[in-house]
């Protein structure tokens, strides 16, 4: 039984195999890309819950309607309304929105069945949390991957501070500075993606996985169940480019200094104009929030020696934190509110920030024990 009307459209798929079921949730916002708001979190943070102590319920599929986006983000302009409101203070739907969406993508990552997300179209911020985590990561020659919270005076969270300290060389810390854009390739190549296939196989998948004659048996078997169906599917006739790959070299060099300055400042005066790709990540970083730099550094310096469950409780402080200093706010205004393009961030310069400002964001709002995260 579905609701077609609803932000997230939560299906049980029967198959062959009497008995057994696959769980499919489809985000359903195609107008908004699919942006990823409180309820839909939600929505989907609950199904998980509920099929996770099912035996019936063999591997689930996140997916999403529309081509043009499997998840753009968060639901960042209800956070601004929040922010406005709260005046300085820290919102308390902030509070609430970024522990469900935290514990959602936790979640994700330590479910005890495969999660298949198809990532098609753009997957950007919030969408790269879902993708992350999930043990069967699949793209398609239309996916375009980034997080680009360095526009909007945030930082790469939804688990960034653990996933990008573990790219390949600097990768990780070029691209949380520079928001750059990946393909399917790429993501493969980094290791943020498990699989390209055609965007056209996705009915495919569906039917596959509908007629595969599941067992009931333990996670590893059912996770090379599910490993065989991706593998069936049909690839891209045209696979793009690698942008990432060629340029590691650069990208190593550029980002191997001991300070956040030292590596805003070798991007930026970097000549790059005989690569579209690169220009286009040192443009974003020069327009970016300074705050957000220094963020996105430190994040990667702590985030690589730390656990999973450890990263997302100081993201919610890091977040939280944002939310009370104005500089995201300012950057979600000009973005998508007045829609200027001109945000008027707090420091000119990543090295006119001063270094209490960065730390403040790293206290905690919280004790350790009522920590909104201190369960995972």
């Amino acid at each position: 039984m579905t609701d077609a009307e609803s932000v997230v459209i939560v299906e049980e798929i029967s198959t062959k195999t009497d008995g057994f079921k696959i769980g499919r949730l489809t985000l359903n916002k195609p107008k908004a890309l699919n942006a990823l708001d409180l309820e839909m979190a939600d929505l989907m943070l609950k199904a998980l819950q509920r099929w996770h102590t099912r035996s019936d319920i063999v591997a689930v599929v996140i997916d999403s309607a529309g081509e043009k986006a499997f998840c753009a983000g968060g639901d960042i302009v209800s956070m601004y309304k929040s922010m406005v409101e709260a005046q300085g203070q820290i919102p308390a739907f902030l509070e609430t929105f970024f522990e469900t969406e935290y514990t959602l993508d936790f979640t994700i990552h330590h479910y005890n069945k495969p999660i298949i997300v198809w990532g098609s179209g753009i997957v950007m911020g919030g969408g790269m949390g879902l993708l992350c985590g999930a043990s069967h990561r699949v793209v398609t020659e239309t996916s375009r991957l980034a997080m680009p919270e360095i526009t909007i005076g945030l930082y790469p969270d939804v688990g960034g501070s653990y996933f990008l300290p573990r790219l390949p060389g600097k990768s990780g810390l070029f691209l949380g500075l520079t928001g750059g854009q990946m393909n399917g390739t790429d993501a493969c190549y980094v290791g943020l993606a498990d699989i390209m296939v055609s965007s056209a196989e996705k009915d495919n998948l569906f039917e596959q996985l509908a007629n595969y004659s599941w067992n009931d048996t333990d996670l590893d078997n059912l996770s090379e169940a599910v490993t065989h169906v991706l593998s069936d599917l049909a690839g891209p006739e045209n696979i793009p480019q690698s942008n990432i790959e060629p340029n590691m070299a650069l990208i190593n060099e550029l980002c191997k200094g001991d300070n956040v300055t030292e590596v805003v400042n070798a991007i930026l005066s970097c000549d790059m104009q005989d690569n579209k790709w690169l220009s286009k990540a040192q443009a974003t970083l020069a327009k970016g929030s300074p705050i957000t730099m220094h963020l996105v550094f430190e994040q990667c310096e702590r985030g690589g020696d730390m656990t999973l469950a450890e990263c997302f409780r100081m993201e919610a402080d890091m977040s939280c934190r944002c939310g009370e200093s104005g500089e995201f706010q300012e950057g979600v205004r000009a973005l998508l509110i007045d829609k200027d393009m001109a945000p008027k961030w707090k420091y000119k310069h990543v090295e006119d920030v001063p270094p209490g400002e960065i730390e403040h964001h790293f206290t905690s709002p919280w004790t350790k024990e009522n920590h909104p995260l201190a369960s995972l």
